[in-house]
């Protein structure tokens, strides 16, 4: 585009921002500005017409004032009227208060697309170029339905690719439904060859974000990426001089073109695949040399082609050898000092963690990450940590891995306690050999982190518990001995509630742990626990005296007060009164098959990785946990307030409600 000439300096312009400037208090610019309007007001009001310079000069100002932060609600007609001045100056500066004020529902919108065909249709490339910024800028619903057809037409035609290319990106963006896809896209793909990198880069980016929506249709571009790319990674920086950024050759474009080749597997030609292959050798290499500038712009350009280089690595995922290259790269950057490369190392390594060629190389830097863990300063860097402790987890370490992250939990940030907590349950549950490690892990996790353990998490353990009968009497045994503490978490005490009252049984016959002593350790904890927790024990108890007749009259005293309580939960009233008639009227026999024990959980996808899913956004279709909370705290009758009832034993007691209500009209005793 033309230069703006000396003649084209707009004195009053200069003179009234430099008034502005002077002011030595806010109300003496208001003061200033006023006075400039009116005086703008009075000239477009007057009966002389203004020339194109006059008014260029007042829009000037009308778009300076707007930017201090007044609002403007005249002026914008005397803008559109500079749209078809013969002057670039007078032009552009009407595009550019238009691109600024006017909105998509502004009454000069008609005005305003007129003037735009005007110019896209004129063989003045500088008029063109304006338009299609103008209508980049705006990138409005209306002016996509109004030019939408037009644009590819410039693109191909050649007149002005590279602002086409970029305006036809932004609508594409705003109004994807609008761009119409015909024989110009094969057309494009050949915009890769253009002399000109600007072209090429915008060609690029349009290509990019039109192939994640339609790959086939730009399939061709593959081989002209590679190929584009081949040029700049061997080329010396002298033959880009124009594109060199801090002695590395076009890396925006660059950075693009591996961004292009992630919409697509790997080349299926030998030949390019090989020649793909070279290009991220060339690049892993270039990244190992010593820097050719001690700028910051020197190393983030080169790490920024670097970084995007594994990720096409990454994404192929076909190259061993290429994989291990580049993990052990990205592992030189988890103690750099700069923070945004020890996070974008370990995030990728999160990813690389998952694929089978690289997980032994990533699993060598597992020290490493666990003393950033430790010691890393930035809480999104130790988050990332957390990420790639977790993806490199398997049946060798996860031990390890557990236990460190056991111990941060105790000092982690409180943002991201709920999914270190989330994260350990579940690598503790699919790596257990030992399922009494896995009860031990988590009981401990809800003694370091009860308040970020979910209703989730408890109820998994319950259900592996009921599910494995070799680990029954464990859980029982140190659940009993963890509730021995003097302060104890609400969900440890619904574990302990739980697991108690099914399986109290088996731990009964030590002397320590008698059903007395287990009822007493559990009723030391009732009247510190919230309503949901409270019905929860009492649940447990009617269990213990099934189990434990020893215990009856004890257990029903409680029942008998808890039912009598003024101001009580009308849910652990009501629970406690039902609880009490049916341990008083109900035959042995009966209240065996009312309380029986709970039944196996059905095999299905862990509830906390759905939750874990959930949390990190996952559009994948997820399991409902609603199943497994019924199943926990039983059926709809004391759905709002329950603890986590089986839903057989409710529906036994629902069924023998009958019975229990016809005993009680006829006076039926103990």
């Amino acid at each position: 585009m033309p230069a703006v000439s000396k003649g084209d300096g707009m004195r009053g312009l200069a003179v009234f921002i430099s008034d502005i400037r002077n002011c030595k208090s806010k109300e003496a610019e208001i003061k200033r500005i006023n006075k400039e309007l009116a005086n703008i007001r009075s000239k477009f009001k007057g009966d002389k017409a203004l020339d194109g310079y006059s008014k260029k000069k007042y829009v000037c100002k009308l778009l300076f004032i707007f930017l201090l932060g007044h609002d403007i609600d005249f002026g914008h007609m005397e803008a559109v009227n500079l749209l078809s001045s013969n002057k670039y100056t007078e032009k552009q500066i009407g595009y550019l208060f238009i691109s600024v004020l006017v909105n998509s529902n502004s009454d000069l919108i008609r005005l305003i697309n007129n003037a735009i065909k005007n110019d896209l249709s004129s063989r003045n490339p500088v008029s063109m170029n304006l338009a299609l910024h103008c209508i980049a800028n705006v990138g409005s619903k209306e002016m996509a339905e109004a030019f939408a057809a037009e644009i590819p037409r410039i693109l191909v035609a050649g007149n002005a690719p590279k602002s086409a290319a970029l305006c036809l990106l932004r609508l594409n963006r705003t109004s994807p439904d609008l761009i119409p896809m015909g024989e110009w896209t094969a057309r494009v793909v050949h915009l890769l060859n253009d002399q000109h990198l600007g072209v090429v880069t915008a060609a690029v980016s349009l290509i990019t974000t039109l192939a994640q929506k339609s790959p086939d249709d730009f399939k061709t571009s593959i081989s002209l990426a590679v190929a584009r790319l081949s040029r700049i990674v061997t080329s010396a920086a002298i033959d880009l001089q124009d594109y060199t950024y801090y002695f590395v050759a076009a890396p925006w474009l660059s950075v693009k073109l591996l961004r292009l080749l992630q919409c697509y597997p790997p080349p299926e030609d030998a030949g390019l695949r090989s020649r793909l292959t070279e290009c991220l050798v060339t690049i892993l290499n270039k990244a190992q040399e010593p820097p050719k500038s001690k700028k910051v712009q020197h190393s983030n350009a080169k790490n920024a082609v670097l970084f995007e280089a594994i990720a096409l690595i990454i994404h192929h995922d076909s190259e061993p050898t290429l994989l291990v290259r580049a993990c052990n790269q990205l592992g030189q950057f988890l103690q750099h000092r700069e923070t945004n490369l020890r996070y974008l190392a370990l995030e990728s390594m999160c990813t690389l963690a998952s694929s089978e060629f690289s997980h032994e190389a990533v699993k060598t830097h597992i020290e490493t990450v666990i003393n950033a863990l430790k010691t890393e300063r930035d809480v999104s860097v130790r988050q990332r940590a957390v990420d790639l402790l977790y993806s490199m987890c398997d049946r060798s370490n996860a031990k390890q891995i557990v236990a460190e992250m056991l111990s941060y939990l105790e000092n982690a940030d409180y943002s991201i306690r709920e999914e270190i907590v989330l994260k350990v349950a579940i690598q503790a549950e699919k790596y257990a050999v030992d399922y009494t490690w896995y009860v031990d892990t988590i009981l401990n996790l809800i003694r370091v982190a009860g308040d970020y353990v979910s209703e989730e998490v408890w109820y998994r353990v319950i259900q592996i518990v009921i599910n494995r009968d070799d680990v029954q009497g464990y859980a029982a045994k140190t659940v009993f001995e963890t509730l021995q503490a003097p302060a104890c978490h609400e969900n440890l005490v619904k574990v302990g509630g739980y697991i108690l009252g099914e399986f109290g049984n088996l731990i009964a016959g030590d002397s320590r742990s008698s059903p007395l002593v287990q009822f007493n350790l559990l009723h030391s904890k009732f009247h510190l626990c919230s309503v949901p927790t409270r019905a929860l024990l009492l649940s447990a108890y009617i269990k213990f005296i099934n189990l434990f007749p020893e215990v009856k009259p004890t257990i029903q005293e409680v029942l008998r007060s808890d039912s009598q309580l003024r101001n009580a939960d009308v849910e652990l009233q009501q629970r406690a009164v039902e609880y009490l008639r049916l341990s008083c009227i109900a035959s042995t026999d009966i209240l065996a098959t009312v309380l029986e024990e709970m039944p196996p959980f059905p095999e299905r996808e862990s509830s906390i990785l759905a939750k874990l899913k959930k949390k990190k956004g996952s559009s994948a279709k997820l399991p409902d946990i609603d199943e497994t909370r019924r199943q926990v705290n039983g059926s709809t009758e004391h759905s709002a307030n329950n603890g986590t009832h089986s839903a057989l034993f409710l529906d036994n007691l629902a069924a023998f409600s009958v019975t229990m209500t016809t005993c009680a009209a006829f006076g039926c005793s103990k």
